[in-house]
């Protein structure tokens, strides 16, 4: 489980294929930062733009600690930014006493997005994200919402033909400390739902409720 607050950001400085066929996988090499690895061990999780991934090898007392993952075809088709080089956020997986400053995050990518719009508004930024029609139902007015693994409060909901645009709000301190910052039009995102949501939509469609 993870929570949804960045804390640090690392790139993915090397790509190697783990076969000769689509339906093998990559292993990835990603830099942390400083001291980001210290408490790190072998099988650990850690989220990469919002999708847990296993550590399988990793150097934490190197001048650039490095870490590496093994990452499946199904999983590359199924997200987006893992498949290239550059920044992107991580997360290491939450303990039984650590502060939920978020909110619950599984770290398992239910669509994709799509930014239709990324712009400066007063001290803040605004982005908009075209998010999969199948996961509109699960997007609220201030609701919760993963974006590349970052846990972000939804300000506008707005149902489309084309999908669910949903409007939020990047504080400063949000900008400055994710790999958010490098967003444009047009790009793809990772976006995770509330579990809530989740559960509360089974157990509706279910009509596990009680009847009141």
């Amino acid at each position: 489980m993870f929570t949804g607050i960045i804390t640090g950001v690392g790139h993915i400085t090397r790509i190697d294929d783990l076969g000769a066929s689509e339906a093998h996988g990559k292993r990835l090499h990603v830099q942390c930062p400083a001291g980001y690895l210290d408490d790190a061990g072998l099988g650990d999780s850690i989220a990469i733009n919002g999708a847990c991934m296993t550590v399988t090898t990793l150097q934490p007392n190197a001048d650039a600690p490095t870490f590496t993952l093994d990452i499946s075809a199904e999983s590359l088709n199924k997200t987006a930014g893992l498949d290239s080089l550059g920044e992107v956020n991580l997360e290491k997986a939450l303990r039984a006493n650590d502060r939920l400053g978020g909110h619950l995050v599984s770290g398992h990518v239910d669509g994709i997005g799509q930014v239709t719009l990324f712009e400066p508004v007063g001290e803040s930024w605004e982005l908009r994200i075209l998010a999969p029609m199948e996961l509109g139902k699960y997007l609220a007015y201030k609701g919760s919402i993963t974006v590349n693994g970052v846990s972000l409060t939804v300000n506008q909901v707005t149902d489309t033909d084309a999908g669910c645009e949903i409007s939020i709000n990047l504080i400063p301190h949000t900008i400055e400390n994710t790999a958010l910052r490098r967003l444009a039009s047009g790009a793809t995102l990772n976006l995770e739902i509330d579990v809530i949501a989740r559960y509360v939509e089974r157990m509706l469609s279910a009509g596990l409720l009680p009847a009141r």
